[in-house]
């Protein structure tokens, strides 16, 4: 009962501080970068924290769908919602695509797989026309929620932002919670084992990999709106490496961790980047470190672990 009423004080206070931080004079538009990279976070955290499949290659769904509503939404005049909509589908078909070719495969062969396809989208996206090779797409527009609602206000866009990311984290929390997510842990824990009870273990995997392409989709596809526009950063290498860092450094395999991740990650690029340069990346990489040393489950698994120690309970 304590350890609930803790949570639910913890999510209290993340919420009035998600709705308040705009109004208190916070820069909306570093919130919203950082409320997407969370998204894109906890979607990675759904394959690597509770199936255990180590993908180097997410980038890929995250910057394809990013270059898909923008090009749709300012070249051809989509709808934010539709064009935003359209951005998810081709993540998810690409991530059936490649999910069905790597989920044969485990641990490192696995996540070679997903880097060398990933490295294919990457020269797509470089080689392709509606992308804008080098230069990207530029003055993406961020329109309105069926023309009903202006998303041109920053604080405006931003409680867009903040309602679909609650609303993905709370699917992401029902997933893990339902029979489907205990067999996902059973995967995690034991495949051979998930095997012999009869469970169809790479259909499982797949699922797990379509709905965790698809939600980095969405957090592709939102980011393109917000900054308004879309590189080939965002399907780089660097983008696959940075959700790895934000999961692993909050803890994978906690409903927190990739949130704390990303923050730390994307606070630190926002407001060093300026001061220090390019040695942001040893400073991250600095913490990185820390954490793996003191750290091994990542600062919330950790805590959680301790807690869990002191209940006398094992941890997850």
């Amino acid at each position: 009962m304590r350890v609930r009423s803790g949570t639910a004080v913890i999510y209290s206070l993340l919420g009035i501080l998600a709705i308040t931080a705009p109004l208190a004079g916070v820069y909306p538009v570093f919130l919203m970068k950082l409320l997407c990279f969370a998204m894109f976070a906890c979607a990675f955290n759904l394959l690597l924290g509770y199936t255990k499949m180590l993908s180097f290659g997410h980038a890929a769904y995250f910057g394809s769908s990013a270059y898909v509503t923008g090009w749709l939404v300012s070249v051809h005049g989509w709808g934010t919602i539709f064009g935003t909509l359209a951005g998810v589908a081709v993540a998810m078909l690409l991530g059936l695509v490649i999910g069905a070719i790597a989920v044969r495969r485990q641990g490192i062969y696995f996540a070679m797989i997903t880097l060398a396809l990933s490295q294919v989208v990457f020269f797509i996206c470089l080689q392709a026309g509606f992308t804008g090779g080098e230069n990207g797409l530029q003055g993406i527009p961020r329109g309105s929620v069926f023309g009903i609602v202006d998303l041109g206000s920053d604080v405006t866009m931003y409680y867009f932002v903040l309602a679909l990311f609650l609303l993905v984290y709370g699917f992401i929390r029902r997933i893990v919670r339902s029979p489907f997510g205990h067999v996902l842990r059973a995967i995690r824990e034991n495949e051979p084992r998930a095997v012999s009870l009869g469970y169809k273990v790479d259909r499982y995997k797949l699922l797990a990999f379509v709905l965790s392409a698809s939600l980095a989709g969405l957090a592709g596809s939102l980011k393109a709106l917000i900054l308004g526009f879309a590189t080939l950063t965002d399907v780089s290498q660097g983008t696959s490496g940075e959700v790895i860092l934000m999961t692993l450094l909050g803890g994978s395999g906690t409903f927190l961790g990739p949130l704390l991740g990303a923050g730390i990650v994307v606070t630190l690029e926002e407001y060093l980047s300026d001061r220090v340069g390019a040695w942001v990346s040893v400073i991250i990489g600095g913490i990185f470190v820390a954490c793996v040393m003191v750290f091994r489950r990542g600062f919330v698994g950790e805590i959680q672990a301790r807690f869990a120690r002191r209940r006398g309970v094992a941890p997850e």
